[in-house]
């Protein structure tokens, strides 16, 4: 598994920008980003929020917690979620049964 540092300078390297310009995005210098991306200073959770949102990506992949750089970033599938969480357990296993014979009616293009 990656260090949260090596998932944050590939992020800021796919997004083309300079521990500097990165920095100047979060008003901090330009050696804090380094000192990160070296994992030699952990960042509070604040500061990782404000690194997703510059990076275009979530606090999720940064702390290694998935491995794509995209998930629930989309608001309308995160509200969706929320509101199946909502529901009773009888209730979302009934979604989520339906939603997952789909899921697999897509995957072998039979949908």
């Amino acid at each position: 598994m990656q260090s949260f540092g090596k998932k944050l300078r590939e992020c800021r390297e796919g997004k083309s920008l300079s521990q500097s310009q990165l920095a100047k995005m979060l008003n901090t210098n330009h050696s804090i980003i380094g000192k990160y991306e070296r994992d030699e200073v952990k960042p509070t959770i604040d500061v990782v929020k404000k690194l997703a949102d510059a990076l275009d990506t979530n606090v999720g992949y940064l702390l290694g917690e998935t491995q794509n750089l995209n998930v629930l970033k989309d608001s309308t599938m995160l509200k969706r979620l929320n509101d199946i969480a909502s529901f009773s357990k009888e209730e979302q296993e009934h979604i989520l049964f339906a939603l997952d014979a789909m899921i697999t009616k897509v995957k072998l293009g039979s949908l």
